[in-house]
């Protein structure tokens, strides 16, 4: 219990910690310190209804409906993650329907017959954007089926002027000179595919509190056979699994003051945990603003964010990243001189601005699934378990989505993404060691865990973390360090009982 008043002491502060983040906002184009949207009397309402449990006894109002008024009632079975959201209207789900075809639209290499379908590649991925975001949600590690797991390639800034790019939030940070962003296994017809994937892994015991034994396994990379000679010295490898993709629009429209309300970079109230608002360019607008999307928080849109996977997964040009080739360096002579699938007559991209806006409104829209079981006596413990260790100290649970959303399905919804969205050190155990414009190596964003009790119905698996290392929840949990450590070392010392009623509680997200 003492713990939870500690959380609940740090709550009651959090006013004073937006005093040393305003000014982080204030540099933000059309970033308050504070909420502008809401009268004084919907300020108050959203400070009641978004304050921390205090009571276990029973599942706390509307905490069923995780998504708002847009929640999906459906079954929850593998297409759990599929449904439009519910609040929708009967035009928008057609809209829907037209981004759902191209999202699962399998892209073809240029020149061909199909003429909209053309310009995969030359490297690439994968085909399809469900191919990595499996029924829409996590992806699959290599043990998993068809792998939707990548390497991401970068450096740190190794010059005066590279720094002062990524202090300008103008890169995150700088590709291989040869391989560019990311590891693209697969090529078309007179490409060759960049190299393969490695991993090994490193069986680690861990010792319990009650004298169980949990194994973990830590995951080693290299990329085998590199077509074009080795890699940069200097580049590093970050393995990335696709994330679920429910309720994205819901957590573009959080308040940005709501976000930075949760940011303590100093650890102003001594917990140990400090996280940081990520700040990135909207290549857009041009302008930096708060990055919300991505394992790094490297992404300021849900628009942005399906732009570069169209360009760098599946080699399609956008007018958000016009870059027709892809991830093909300068120094992949070849891959350069394939033909393109712009279609004049369609536009000067190969996803044109229509294309782009539809798959944007399907990822903006998808359902997150209701909670199941939330007044279950096991649940409710778990979830007492989950505030007293300390885990929602980065895991908040709940927010009011801005008044003036652009489209009322998402304006003022009570949402339950258990996330802060912010940048956290998570511990060398984690670490990849890549910097990602304001994240370092070691940080990592607090992933949403509303869905992650349907991970194994969804995607046929329950592997966890960005590289599916964790074979289960408990080891996701046993690899938290550095700022997760408390809250780690609280669920390893616990009881047997403590630890299932928690896991229970998560599978009822």
């Amino acid at each position: 219990m003492r713990r939870l008043t500690r959380f609940l002491r740090r709550i009651a502060i959090a006013c004073t910690v937006v005093v040393s983040t305003a000014a982080v906002a204030a540099d933000l184009d059309g970033v308050a310190a504070a909420r502008t949207d809401l009268s004084p009397a919907d300020l108050a309402r959203v400070e009641a209804v978004t304050k921390p449990a205090v009571d276990f006894s029973r599942a706390e109002p509307f905490e069923t409906m995780q998504g708002g008024a847009g929640t999906s009632k459906k079954r929850a079975d593998a297409n759990a993650f599929s449904h439009p959201a519910g609040n929708l209207t009967f035009e928008q789900r057609g809209t829907f329907g037209l981004g759902e075809a191209l999202f699962r639209k399998l892209w073809v290499s240029a020149p061909s017959s199909t003429q909209a379908s053309d310009g995969l590649g030359p490297l690439y991925n994968a085909r399809a954007c469900d191919a990595c975001h499996v029924n829409n949600g996590r992806g699959h590690p290599p043990e998993a089926g068809p792998t939707s797991m990548l390497l991401r390639l970068a450096r740190a800034a190794g010059t005066a002027e590279e720094q002062a790019k990524i202090a300008g939030h103008e890169a995150l940070n700088f590709p291989d000179p040869v391989y560019g962003r990311q590891l693209q296994e697969l090529a078309v017809p007179g490409a060759a595919g960049e190299g393969r994937m490695a991993i090994r892994y490193e069986e680690q015991q861990v010792t319990l509190g009650d004298g169980s034994v949990v194994s973990l396994r830590k995951p080693s990379y290299a990329v085998e056979n590199p077509t074009y000679g080795p890699l940069d010295p200097k580049t590093t490898l970050s393995p990335r699994m696709a994330s679920p993709l429910i309720g994205l629009g819901l957590v573009e429209q959080i308040d940005p003051a709501d976000i930075f309300a949760h940011a303590d970079p100093d650890d102003a109230d001594g917990d140990g945990i400090s996280g940081r608002a990520s700040i990135v360019r909207d290549p857009v607008s041009g302008k930096p603003t708060l990055g919300r999307f991505g394992w790094k928080a490297e992404q300021a849109t849900i628009r942005q964010q399906a732009a570069d996977a169209l360009a760098d997964d599946i080699g399609i040009s956008s007018p958000e990243a016009p870059r027709h080739w892809g991830d093909c360096t300068e120094a992949q002579t070849a891959c350069r001189a394939l033909p393109a699938g712009v279609q004049a007559r369609l536009g000067d991209t190969e996803a044109p601005a229509p294309v782009i806006d539809l798959v944007t409104f399907y990822t903006q829209n998808l359902a997150v699934a209701a909670r199941r079981g939330g007044d279950d006596g096991k649940v409710l413990e778990g979830k007492r378990a989950f505030y007293e260790m300390g885990c929602v100290a980065c895991h908040t649970p709940k927010f009011v989505t801005r008044r003036d959303a652009p489209d009322k399905a998402q304006a003022f919804q009570l949402i339950w993404p258990y996330s802060d969205f912010l940048l956290h050190d998570m511990g060398e155990g984690l670490a990849d060691g890549q910097q990602a414009g304001m994240a370092s190596g070691n940080e990592w964003r607090t992933p949403p865990l509303w869905g992650i009790g349907l991970a194994k119905k969804v995607g046929g698996h329950a592997f966890f973390l960005h590289d599916g290392r964790a074979r289960s929840l408990p080891e996701a949990i046993l690899w938290h360090g550095g700022e997760g450590q408390k809250a780690r070392d609280r669920f390893a010392a616990a009881s047997a009982a403590e630890r299932a009623a928690l896991i229970k509680f998560l599978e009822s997200l």
